[in-house]
């Protein structure tokens, strides 16, 4: 009689152990388990640089220098907009702004109809980029299209895309954000924009 007890109290404690392992191995996945998809990449930082790069933010934030194929963009100043010693060229602003759009040598400042914007810094440079600004200030900026995301503040000005950023994810722009934080601080402080030669 006491044999038969041994193998079902034995098979009961080793099924218990097993299923307490498994409850375990649950628990530890779950942990472990990222609280945002990052797509295959290894961090949120990582997965941010990969969207800067797919989402045309060097085309206008990255100043533009003369190489053996024309422009291209210079690296060393990533992302840090519009320099700041470079003035817009000496043009008829009038007839530019009213005819349509034009752009400066380092694709950086912009006339049209609206005047003339330059693209910001955008490093992590906490006086002259966007290194003191919180998450939320980023999602001001870009799902209502405020500039340094304020939202009394004017609206951002073209060629800024925010009308297409702000269909971005939370978790997209979250990455983004989490990216820019993480560039090296390039101090540049961008000029304001211009009012059309019309107002003035």
């Amino acid at each position: 009689m006491k044999k038969r007890l041994i193998f079902p109290l034995s098979f009961a404690l080793l099924a218990s152990l097993g299923f307490t392992q498994c409850q375990q191995s649950t628990k530890s996945e779950n942990v472990e388990k990222p609280a945002i998809d990052l797509h295959g990449h290894q961090t949120l930082e990582d997965y941010g640089k990969h969207l800067v790069n797919i989402s045309g933010c060097h085309d206008c934030h990255t100043p533009r220098k003369m190489g053996p194929r024309g422009p291209e963009m210079d690296m060393e100043l990533a992302l840090s907009g519009h320099p700041t010693a470079m003035p817009i060229p000496d043009i008829d602003r009038g007839e530019l702004e009213s005819k349509g759009i034009a752009a400066t040598q380092t694709m950086t400042a912009w006339l049209g109809p609206w005047g003339v914007s330059y693209a910001g810094n955008i490093t992590s440079d906490d006086e002259t980029g966007i290194g003191e600004w919180t998450e939320e200030q980023f999602f001001i900026a870009l799902r209502e299209g405020k500039y340094r995301g304020v939202r009394d503040a004017r609206p951002l000005l073209p060629p800024m895309p925010w009308e297409v950023f702000q269909n971005m994810s939370d978790n997209e722009i979250k990455a983004i954000y989490a990216y820019l934080q993480s560039t090296k601080p390039i101090k540049n402080q961008v000029p304001y924009a211009m009012p059309p030669t019309s107002a003035m």
